[in-house]
């Protein structure tokens, strides 16, 4: 899909982004945007450590 996409369309793409939403915008919401990723990156870990303590053999005494 994005095979095609080119370093010229990047730079419009952007351009686009800072006409949207300002120049003075840009920083806080890529901040935002990197805080979430780490919160999901966060959570997706512990998920998959609690569905490997689930999913590990229990022994009956």
């Amino acid at each position: 899909m994005l095979r095609g996409l080119q370093g010229w369309h990047l730079i419009i793409i952007a351009v686009v982004f800072v006409l949207l939403f300002g120049a003075k915008k840009l920083p806080d919401s890529a901040k935002s945007i990197a805080q979430s990723l780490k919160i999901f990156k966060k959570e997706m870990k512990d998920s998959d450590e609690n569905e490997k303590k689930d999913d590990s053999p229990k022994t009956d005494s």
